[in-house]
């Protein structure tokens, strides 16, 4: 406010000034010209009546002379002071019209306003860096759960977007630079229900300014961030960054698990997925053969480290090998849109094709042009602009990898269902039997849309009941959570999948499992379910009801009606 307030005394000073000398000259006039009174006695003005005249005269109003009629020289007078100060009134309009145009103060209220909007939040936000096709698809992921996020971004497009945008929660917004600290603060990087700072421009260095920033002005706050280089990635390690997502590596790694455990990834797609997206089908990327990558910039070395680690054989094609670092064996130069190129790594050959230039152009016409000369290839194209999905989707790729998508879903799940991350190390370790089990029991529990996931802390607020019944002599296990509060003989449809108590992790934990205060569940299941187990959490006759089959009625009234029939 000391901003706005100082550019309209800075701004509006000169003509403040001029109509301040105008109105004194117009007002001493008056006081100063003989007057008459009603009778004609001479007379003077009061300065207190120049003052009420020249404010009418002057907004050109008109109600007349007063207090007494004007003699010839105050109207003379009056015919010259209506010129003057009307010329000073327009000038003065013209620059406040100015001033409320100039970008400076405009920039000056939004930001106000932005500040004002922020410091009235009271729910937890996180603050997103960077609202491009990473950003926007992270804020509405939180939007969808109910997550509530604050948002800066340079580009003023991106803001304007983001505000036409149907989000489910209210998003404040600021074109800024979030370099800066005081950008940052203002965002609410120290308001106390500031959860966390995602850093997501597609600079790396922009988001290094950042996170160095946020741990300095709050090191106890949880920093995400983006990064595509291993340099940039350490450096954000090395000041306590909590979590690095780099879109190649993790694509590369999920190429990986597939090819080793397709059931599980199966698995952590269905828990990982957004709400009411259907079911995928399985991928089955090919165990053994060779395979042709298609540009060798960030995305192809990921590809090549972690598909050479699966013991496949790999051609390269590259335009400029000399700026890559290409290794030696299996290089063949050219750009991959060419069917020469593409035979000359053995396209026929091979069973699976990697189309990553950073062109989408050049990647949809490597496709193209590699399944005609061999149209039983596995093909993984890289989606770099979300406006060509329709394109990819015609392709024929059976997997395509957007960076942007696949941060954003990674970060959503991190910060929505944070042992979800757990649970996949965990699943990582058993054998793809128990996974393809378990795809069979989340199947079973669905129909044709993926599972509701979410977490339950047992504490006062997710489970009031449940804290307060072991006073009531209850022993509440996962069972009865399972049992429907309006017919106890019925499981609801949910499966237990994580079980987190003081710092021990138990992977599908069995019904027979106590549940006590402190603990963590992370559940799946049909979406109403949770509402049921909400019930259950919250209200003591219902879980007296699923743990002991008894319904009393409770309440002031009701006790009161019992004693009354006790003394009848």
């Amino acid at each position: 406010m000391d901003t706005i307030f100082f550019l309209i005394l800075r701004r509006m000073r000169t003509p403040l000034l001029t109509l301040i000398i105008a109105y004194a000259v117009a007002m001493a006039g008056l006081a100063l010209i003989p007057a008459q009174d009603a009778t004609g006695q001479p007379t003077t003005m009061s300065l207190f009546h120049a003052f009420y005249f020249v404010s009418y005269m002057s907004t050109t109003i008109g109600f007349g002379e007063l207090p007494n009629a004007f003699t010839d020289a105050q109207r003379l007078w009056v015919s010259v002071s209506v010129f003057f100060t009307v010329a000073v009134w327009i000038y003065a309009i013209g620059r406040l019209i100015a001033l409320l145009q100039d970008n400076t103060f405009q920039r000056a209220i939004e930001e106000r306003r932005f500040r004002n909007r922020v410091a009235r939040l009271r729910q937890p936000f996180y603050l997103i860096c960077g609202c491009g096709q990473t950003g926007s698809a992270l804020v509405r992921g939180l939007t969808d759960r109910h997550r509530h996020a604050v948002v800066i971004d340079i580009d003023p497009d991106r803001i304007n977007l983001l505000q036409l945008d149907n989000q489910r929660e209210y998003v404040p917004a600021l074109c800024a630079d979030a370099r800066k600290p005081s950008i940052l603060d203002a965002a609410g990087l120290k308001h106390p229900l500031c959860e966390g700072v995602v850093a997501l421009t597609n600079v790396n260095e922009t988001n290094l300014k950042i996170a160095i920033a946020a741990k300095l002005l709050h090191p106890t706050i949880q920093v995400i961030c983006r990064s595509d280089s291993h340099e940039i990635e350490a450096n954000m390690a090395s000041f306590g960054t909590d979590h690095i997502y780099d879109p190649f590596d993790a694509f590369a790694v999920y190429m990986a698990l597939a090819i080793q455990s397709p059931c599980l990834t199966l698995l952590l797609d269905w828990l990982s997925a957004a709400d009411d997206e259907p079911l995928s089908e399985p991928c089955y990327p090919p165990t053994n053969g060779r395979w042709v990558i298609c540009g060798y910039g960030r995305f192809g070395k990921a590809m090549y480290q972690h598909l050479k680690q699966q013991g496949l054989t790999l051609s390269i094609i590259e335009a400029l090998p000399h700026k890559t670092g290409i290794p030696v064996e299996g290089i063949v130069q050219g750009r991959g849109t060419e069917a020469v190129t593409l035979e000359q790594a053995e396209i026929q050959r091979a069973v699976g094709l990697v189309a990553g230039t950073d062109e989408d152009a050049d990647n949809l016409s490597i496709v193209m042009t590699a399944l005609q000369l061999n149209p039983d290839l596995f093909v993984i194209a890289r989606e770099n602009h979300l406006d060509n999905q329709e394109l990819f989707d015609r392709v024929g790729a059976q997997s395509i990898m957007h960076p942007s998508t696949i941060i954003a879903n990674r970060i959503r799940v991190r910060l929505v269902n944070p042992l979800l991350a757990d649970f996949s190390n965990l699943a990582r370790a058993q054998p793809e039997d128990w996974a393809c089990e378990l795809v069979s029991r989340v199947a079973g529990l669905v129909d044709e849309r993926v599972p509701h996931v979410w977490e339950i802390t047992i504490d006062e607020t997710q489970a009031f009941a449940l804290c307060h019944a072991k006073a009531r002599g209850f022993t509440i296990t996962l069972d009865m959570l399972l049992r429907d509060p309006r017919d106890r003989e019925r499981r609801l449809q949910a499966i237990p999948l994580l079980l987190v108590r003081d710092d021990s992790l138990q992977l599908l934990p069995t019904l027979d499992q106590r549940v006590r205060r402190g603990d963590r569940l992370l559940l799946c299941g049909r979406i109403e379910t949770r509402s049921d187990m909400d019930w259950v959490l919250q209200n003591l006759h219902a879980l007296r009801y699923v743990a002991t089959g008894e319904s009393h009625r409770e309440g002031a009234v009701w006790r009161w009606i019992a004693a009354w029939q006790r003394t009848r």
